[in-house]
């Protein structure tokens, strides 16, 4: 039986969460503040879903760029219904490198959490989404060696300590599979990143299942370093990679995975710790409850 303390919680996020949608106010005008009752908690208490996510990947590349080796990994999200098609996305994840160890340099100490929201929309035929993600660096976008930035002072971009991203998201299931686009303006340094992809999944046994994958980003004024570079605007990177989730319980998943980056024109000059092109891998722990 669901606690009380629980579903108060529920009529909490979700009390703030549809007053949200119904508008700020402002000065001269009344805003009436909508309500979830009882019954519609139940159906939220049965609905919410939470997940808590731990690993480790040998390398760390984010929409193509590489920012350290052998980081360990946490992350919790929580998902609320707000209907039957729409829901709302809340989550943080950190990452740390445990040893990046550059050339001539030392060791790369690098550090970041990440929090989000999100409202997904489910039209049946494809799944529309608005999202919004705060990065904090903690030793800066491109980490930090003996307490000094890695990144360039030519090039502010790499030298932030935060940045923040809103994003349009389309996600269509096809068979077995989905295909899906993405589009996020950096609210930081007034830049563009878009992305598209597709993934199947093919059935192993009734516990193991293997998904490859393969998306392509581009970049207008994207973290592209031009100041240095000389490029600002282009294609990023290619990923192909294949996860092989294993359901080791009915709410527990282990997922290996491995994967490839291929830097493109707005990646090959930034990415040269590990190379233009490099195979990675890692493997997570999901637990949904």
């Amino acid at each position: 039986m669901t606690s009380k303390l629980f579903k108060t919680s529920v009529l909490l996020v979700a009390s703030a969460a549809l007053s949200a949608q119904a508008g700020t106010p402002t000065s001269g005008k009344t805003v009436v503040p909508v309500s979830v009752t009882e019954e519609a908690a139940d159906y939220l208490v049965d609905e919410v879903g939470f997940s808590f996510d731990a690993g480790y990947e040998s390398a760390y590349y984010f929409r193509g760029l590489w920012f350290s080796n052998n980081n360990v990994f946490t992350g919790l999200s929580l998902s609320v219904p707000l209907t039957e098609k729409l829901s709302l996305g809340l989550g943080a994840l950190y990452t740390v490198a445990v040893d990046t160890q550059i050339a001539g340099a030392g060791n790369l100490k690098y550090s970041e959490l990440d929090l989000f929201g999100s409202l997904t929309y489910d039209a049946g035929f494809a799944s529309f989404g608005l999202a919004y993600t705060n990065y904090t660096f903690f030793d800066t976008f491109s980490g930090s060696i003996n307490g000094q930035t890695f990144g360039s002072d030519l090039a502010p971009d790499s030298t932030i300590t935060g940045a923040s991203d809103i994003g349009f998201t389309l996600s269509v299931p096809i068979a077995d599979g989905n295909v899906y686009g993405a589009y996020f303006y950096d609210l930081k340094i007034d830049a563009h990143y878009f992305e598209v992809g597709a993934d199947y999944t093919i059935p192993v046994t009734s516990w193991l299942s293997l998904v490859p994958s393969a998306q392509i980003g581009y970049g207008v004024d994207y973290y592209s370093y031009a100041e240095i570079t000389g490029r600002s605007t282009g294609w990023n990177h290619v990923r192909l990679k294949v996860a092989a989730p294993i359901q080791i319980t009915k709410s527990a998943t282990l997922i290996p995975y491995i994967a490839a980056n291929f830097s493109l024109s707005n990646r090959e000059l930034i990415n040269t710790v590990e190379g233009k092109n490099d195979l990675y891998g890692g493997v997570t722990l999901s637990v949904a409850f």
